[in-house]
């Protein structure tokens, strides 16, 4: 959907990593990794550290979530996406940090699926479709992003709800811009996942002057704070 393998800057072609030298899992995130994320944030940015964080975590969390988010909307196909499958390095200047996916990632599917009789090893059988959002559920977040989000917030002043707004935000445009390729009703596919991630309650769906769908965040990922302040477009603060 995205072009990944034109090698877009932050994401291994096609996804997956092939040879692992110099790429580390990005479970690292949860402790000392952390700290060259949000260096690279604060450079990037010339952020104070929890603008560098908010921001970093934005963009982390939008790119992690879309293979996940968009397996389960285009196919409900999704990849287990656990610290230590999704892998990062920092070697490439122009991206915050680049990241992929083991090829040994698992993938969860219904029993309906063709994959369920493939035999192949990666495959994970679950009963329905709410056990298989408890799934992206479980890997995405519990297992991935609540252990980065206590890191930093140990580290910065920093609410989790401001952070989980990131994600919340990020779930839904992801689908919105994916909208044309997707089946059914953007909307609902919106708010399954995000009901699913328990983050349902940080944005709104409005329409826009041409009448599609947009998004209206609760929090704010702190942007306005930089030294060349920027509202983003659907931010809670207005200009």
């Amino acid at each position: 959907m995205f072009g990944t393998s034109t090698q877009l800057p932050g994401l291994a072609p096609d996804l997956t990593v092939t040879d692992r030298a110099g790429w580390a899992p990005t479970a690292h995130l949860a402790n000392g990794a952390l700290d060259d994320l949000l260096e690279s944030a604060r450079r990037r940015w010339n952020a104070q550290p929890h603008a560098a964080a908010a921001l970093a975590w934005k963009a982390y969390t939008y790119w992690l979530a879309l293979p996940a988010v968009l397996g389960w909307a285009s196919a409900r196909r999704v990849p287990l996406l656990t610290g230590q499958d999704v892998l990062m390095h920092f070697r490439d200047p122009r991206p915050l940090i680049t990241i992929g996916m083991r090829q040994e990632t698992p993938v969860a599917v219904l029993p309906s699926d063709p994959l369920a009789l493939s035999g192949d090893s990666r495959i994970r059988v679950v009963a329905d479709e709410p056990a298989l959002l408890e799934e992206l559920r479980r890997s995405l977040l519990d297992d991935h992003l609540d252990p980065m989000l206590d890191a930093i917030h140990r580290r910065v002043r920093l609410g989790k709800r401001t952070l989980l707004g990131s994600l919340s935000s990020g779930v839904a445009y992801g689908v919105l811009r994916s909208a044309d390729v997707l089946p059914g009703s953007s909307a609902e596919t919106i708010d399954t996942l995000l009901t699913a991630l328990g983050i349902a309650d940080l944005i709104e769906l409005v329409p826009d002057r041409a009448g599609r769908l947009d998004v209206q965040r609760k929090t704010c990922c702190l942007a306005f704070t930089l030294p060349q302040p920027k509202v983003c477009k659907g931010c809670c603060i207005k200009p």
